[in-house]
């Protein structure tokens, strides 16, 4: 789906076997004494419907600190999955990891991302020119970031 890969520097596979690789890849990860990235599958509740995905990257555990991303089918945007999808994996990153900062970042003209990331709390702390190589060419960035000593809202 175009919308999906408008902001997407990751980029969406174009079979089932370039998919199952990346899969593969994630869970031999999980088997190390150290998991150093958690993806997770975002899924609705009531019918268990995968949506799509959200993941937690770690720094070195002497930082402590990881950087998340999120992908959602367009026809789950705007309803408050996100937000929730993202508070909760804050929740795991702090609560669970002991993490000091959770950082993001979003394209500049990526709206619907930067209000998602302010809503839960996250603080823009800068802009990096032209460092996200998308489809429709070099793009700005804005960092975000929050700490675990920050208030976290909870408006889902």
């Amino acid at each position: 789906m175009p919308e999906v890969d408008e902001f997407n520097t990751l980029g969406i596979p174009d079979h089932l076997d370039e998919t199952r690789g990346i899969i593969e890849h994630w869970l031999e990860e999980y088997q190390n004494a150290e998991i150093g990235n958690y993806v997770f599958a975002v899924r609705l509740l009531v019918k268990e419907q995968f949506i799509g995905l959200i993941a937690l990257n770690l720094a070195s555990q002497k930082f402590k600190s990881g950087e998340v991303w999120y992908k959602l089918h367009p026809n789950y945007w705007r309803k408050g999955y996100t937000t929730e999808a993202l508070n909760r994996i804050l929740d795991f990153g702090f609560d669970e990891l002991k993490l000091h900062r959770i950082q993001a970042g979003c394209a500049v003209e990526n709206i619907a991302s930067i209000k998602v990331l302010e809503k839960v709390g996250m603080k823009r702390e800068g802009c990096k020119r032209q460092i996200l190589p998308l489809k429709s060419g070099w793009s700005d960035n804005y960092h975000y970031a929050i700490l675990e000593t920050d208030e976290r809202k909870r408006s889902v």
